[in-house]
C-alpha cells in the first residue's frame, strides 16, 4: 500500500462509477492513456487487480468492490470537507478586523456600515491608533490611512475622497489685522499649532502651482489636535491650519474664514492597504471591491457634477 495517494483511490472510485477509461478520463481532466497507466499502478502496488478490462468497456471486480465500500464514505467525507472550505472561502463571514486613526474611522465609518448591512454575515473590529503600526505584527486584516502613508510593501486602494487642509481665521481677529496675501505674511499673525500623535508640530505645507512652501509659523497656543485648533480659532485666539471637514459649517456661516484658498490644493485622502504577500479573506476581498464600487460611484458623481457646470 506503500505511496498510494488520494489521487489513486480517486481515480478507482471513478473508473468504478463510469465504466470507461475515456469517459472517467474526461472527468479527471486528463488522458485516457495516463488514468489507465495509473489504475495499473495501483492493482501492481496491491497486488490485485480491480477491473476486468475489455476493449470497449471496464468492470470492477470483487477486491475492487470491496476497496471501494470501505473507500468511497471517507471520499465522500474529504469533498464535504473541501466544500465547506470553499464555502467559507467564498463567502463573506467573520471578522473583518481594521485599523486606522481617530479621523480615518470617522470619515471611514459610513463606508463601513454600508458594508456591514450588504454583508450582514461579516462583524467589523474598527480599532484605531495614533501611530502607523505594522497590521501584519499586531494581527489586521487591512488599514486605513492618508494615501501618502500607506508603506510601500502594501497594496494600496484608494477610498477615492480627496481632503485639504485649509487656513481658517474668525472675522474678529482679522478685523484689526492685515489678512495674509501669501504665505509669508502668516509669520506677521498669532498661529495656533497642533501636535501630530507622534509628537511633533503639524507642518504647515502650502503649495500653487507646483511650488511648495513650508511655513515655520509661530504663536503661543499648541493643542493636542487640529480640531481643538478649529475650536480656538473659533474663539479668535488666532488662524489655524486644520482639516477642510472640521470647519466646512463654520465657512458656510461665516464663523471662520478661509485664507489663502489658492495654497491649499486638495491632496489624496484616505485608502485601504492590505499586504501583498498574504491572500485575502472571503471578507476582505468582499470589502475590497466595495470599496472600489464606492470609489467608482463618486468618480462618476463628480463627473456629472463637472459636465453640470462645465
Amino acid at each position: 500500500m506503500s505511496g498510494m495517494t488520494l489521487s489513486d483511490l480517486r481515480a478507482v472510485a471513478v473508473v468504478a462509477e463510469i465504466g470507461t477509461f475515456r469517459g472517467a478520463a474526461k472527468n479527471l481532466d486528463m488522458a485516457a492513456s495516463t488514468l489507465s497507466h495509473q489504475i495499473a499502478n495501483v492493482e501492481k502496488r496491491l497486488g490485485i487487480r480491480l477491473f476486468n478490462r475489455s476493449t470497449r468497456s471496464v468492470s470492477i471486480t470483487q477486491a475492487g468492490e470491496a476497496l471501494l465500500s470501505r473507500v468511497r464514505p471517507a471520499l465522500d467525507e474529504i469533498d464535504a470537507a473541501l466544500e465547506a472550505v470553499d464555502h467559507l472561502r467564498s463567502t463573506p463571514s467573520g471578522t473583518l478586523r481594521l485599523n486606522t486613526s481617530d479621523g480615518g474611522a470617522e470619515r471611514a465609518l459610513p463606508l463601513i456600515l454600508d458594508f456591514m448591512a450588504t454583508y450582514p454575515s461579516v462583524q467589523v473590529d474598527l480599532v484605531t491608533d495614533g501611530k502607523l503600526i505594522d497590521i501584519v505584527a499586531q494581527g489586521f486584516d487591512a488599514g486605513l490611512r492618508l494615501q501618502e502613508t500607506v508603506p510601500r510593501d502594501m497594496i494600496c486602494v484608494p477610498l477615492g475622497q480627496s481632503e485639504s487642509f485649509v487656513i481658517v481665521a474668525s472675522p474678529f481677529y482679522l478685523e484689526a489685522r492685515q489678512i495674509p496675501a501669501s504665505p509669508g505674511d502668516l509669520l506677521k499673525h498669532e498661529c495656533i499649532r497642533a501636535r501630530l500623535p507622534s509628537g511633533s508640530l503639524l507642518p504647515w505645507e502650502l503649495e500653487r502651482n507646483g511650488e511648495a512652501v513650508l511655513v515655520d509659523v509661530k504663536g503661543r497656543l499648541v493643542v493636542g489636535n487640529t480640531e481643538l485648533g478649529a475650536t480656538a480659532a473659533r474663539r479668535h485666539a488666532g488662524i489655524a491650519y486644520v482639516s477642510l471637514r472640521a470647519v466646512e459649517l463654520d465657512l458656510e456661516n461665516g464663523t471662520l474664514i478661509q485664507l489663502l484658498a489658492e495654497w491649499t490644493p486638495p491632496y489624496p485622502g484616505l485608502a485601504l492597504y492590505y499586504p501583498s504577500r498574504r491572500l485575502p479573506s472571503a471578507s476582505l476581498r468582499a470589502f475590497i471591491d466595495h470599496v472600489q464600487i464606492r470609489r467608482k460611484s463618486l468618480q462618476r458623481e463628480t463627473g456629472n457634477e463637472r459636465g453640470a457646470t462645465d
